[in-house]
């Protein structure tokens, strides 16, 4: 399986990036992972005006004929364990490409949003959207660790 993560903008802080890479380089053991940083210039205009140019920048960054995940607060949330049997229902029914797409400040518009197959939500509380990036990819390892019986979830 292959997982690509669309991100606007750099991650700032570097306990992130930290965490990030940590999570990316523990991911290879299991599928490969890979993170496309999105240049972002400053955008003027009010909020769905900057939320249009910045889907236009995610949809048209994507890997063709990618199964669509959309990070968003209304979305569907799962456990960890229903995370791992989602994951392993993918691979199944052969889906091989997976492209997360994290907003910026602002979230995602709603053509990012129609595209998507799955609008997926991390929590009901509100984490920033460099935050959320470190919360998928731990999750996502800890989905594999699931489905390989590994002790990390306990």
């Amino acid at each position: 399986m292959k997982y690509e993560i669309l991100l606007l903008g750099k991650t700032k802080k570097t306990f992130l990036v930290d965490g990030i890479d940590e999570y990316v380089w523990r991911l290879k053991h299991y599928a490969d992972v890979a993170l496309k940083t999105i240049k972002v210039n400053r955008i003027q205009g009010n909020d769905e005006v900057v939320k249009e140019k910045e889907a236009d920048l995610l949809l048209g960054n994507l890997f063709p004929g990618t199964f669509i995940v959309a990070l968003d607060m209304k979305g569907h949330q799962y456990t960890s364990r229903q995370f791992s049997s989602l994951i392993s229902g993918w691979e199944f029914t052969g889906v091989r490409h997976v492209s997360f797409v994290i907003g910026g400040p602002l979230g995602l518009s709603e053509k990012v949003l129609r595209q998507a197959k799955l609008k997926f939500s991390l929590s009901k509380m509100t984490f920033t959207h460099d935050m959320a990036r470190l919360l998928l990819l731990e999750q996502l390892y800890r989905a594999y660790t699931i489905k390989a019986g590994e002790k990390y979830h306990k």
